[in-house]
């Protein structure tokens, strides 16, 4: 069996679940990269020498090559590829294809009434509602705006994206975190969407009811000037570390250290990758309901805790609990890092993916029992009944 991924171009995110699938395959699976990365992804460390990756093939280079290898593949997978012109080749030929694709309508499903956008959509995704193509989807609100343009009736299944898994032991865990005060940790670009600021604020409040904390902040972008204004402003330049542009290895560094991580994004976050790197390093997750991982990876309560409507009062109720009963709560981070090495993590995503394409290879389509490749339920972003 021949599969093969194309994508806009391969990064940290994809590239575990990629090795993962060339250790099960070998030369019988490829990634086709259609673009060069961007020259800000570069900067915030995503660049990899994709020219020493076995299995890449970029399509910018020799396109007959890499055109032949998608049309005659047994599976092909459909990232972001920025080239609708190959996909409707590969979606031609009949063969099964499977469509990986975030939210389509982040910015409000009001869009979906525009005729322009629908006919789109029509062309791309609803013409094929009865072909033998599947969609993955990689965040827990696809599934609703697949939905909304009747695409892929009972073929929606959840996925995500598998940054390397880190193990430990149950010990290694527990001395990792002992350290005091407790450390809280945010990473991501410093937009608008990921509402950094909440930190500051946050972090105010906390230091106004005389709890002991540092704030690890990694990233940066267009908010940084004004979110480190604010700090010294309030006075807080004593509790916080800005890292600026950081690897993903170094932040998986610093996320070792730290009790809590903070994932602030709202619903333009189609998933939030740093979701899973903060519950494989073992942190207690603070995060909104409104990103995309947030309702695959997180079980209110059990495994991290969420908060409703971006809202900044819940998400300090919930932080200050974990302050004031952190003893009693601490064990969540432990949860979470199992729920990453058990299940969402690039190797078990590479396993099932396996799983399910040999199921279509004989006509069926047989979903994962959980996790990847499990059936994607249609939730509401208003109410996506995460609290029980």
């Amino acid at each position: 069996m021949t599969i093969t991924f194309i994508s806009n171009y391969i990064n940290h995110h994809q590239l575990p679940f990629s090795d993962a699938m060339y250790s099960e395959l070998g030369e019988d699976y490829c990634f086709i990269q259609t673009v060069e990365m961007d020259k800000e992804r570069v900067d915030m460390g995503w660049g990899l020498d994709d020219r020493s990756i076995p299995y890449v093939m970029r399509l910018y280079d020799n396109e007959y090559e890499c055109l032949k290898k998608i049309v005659e593949s047994d599976i092909a997978l459909l990232g972001w590829t920025q080239r609708p012109d190959v996909e409707e080749e590969r979606l031609k030929t009949g063969k099964p294809t499977i469509r990986i694709s975030e939210r389509i309508y982040r910015e409000g499903q009001w869009k979906a009434v525009s005729p322009r956008g629908l006919a789109a959509k029509y062309k791309e995704h609803i013409k094929y509602r009865n072909k033998a193509v599947y969609l993955l989807c990689a965040g827990a609100y696809a599934a609703s705006d697949f939905h909304l343009i009747g695409a892929y009736p009972g073929k929606m299944y959840k996925w995500g994206y598998f940054p390397r898994t880190r193990t430990y032991s149950k010990e290694e865990l527990e001395d990792m975190k002992k350290e005091r005060p407790l450390q809280l940790v945010w990473a991501g670009r410093f937009i608008p969407l990921k509402h950094p600021e909440y930190v500051v604020r946050l972090a105010g409040f906390l230091r106004d009811n005389n709890y002991d904390f540092r704030v690890h902040m990694l990233g940066s972008g267009e908010m940084e000037a004004d979110i480190k204004g604010q700090v010294l402003k309030l006075g807080l330049q004593d509790k916080f570390l800005f890292y600026g542009y950081t690897g993903p290895e170094k932040v998986r560094d610093v996320m070792e250290k730290c009790h809590i991580h903070l994932f602030t994004s709202n619903c333009l976050e189609g998933w939030g990758a740093v979701v899973n790197e903060g519950m494989n390093s073992g942190c207690v997750e603070v995060a909104g309901a409104q990103a995309g991982a947030v309702p695959y990876l997180i079980r209110h309560g059990e495994n991290g805790l969420i908060y409703r409507d971006n809202s900044y009062s819940e998400m300090e109720i919930l932080v200050k609990d974990l302050f004031d009963n952190w003893e009693e709560r601490k064990y969540m981070g432990y949860e979470a890092y199992r729920t990453i090495v058990d299940e969402w993590n690039p190797e078990n995503a590479a396993k099932e993916l396996l799983r399910f394409a040999r199921s279509l290879m004989k006509g069926e389509a047989v979903p994962a029992k959980s996790g990847p490749l499990s059936p994607a339920r249609v939730i509401s972003l208003k109410n996506p009944g995460l609290w029980g």
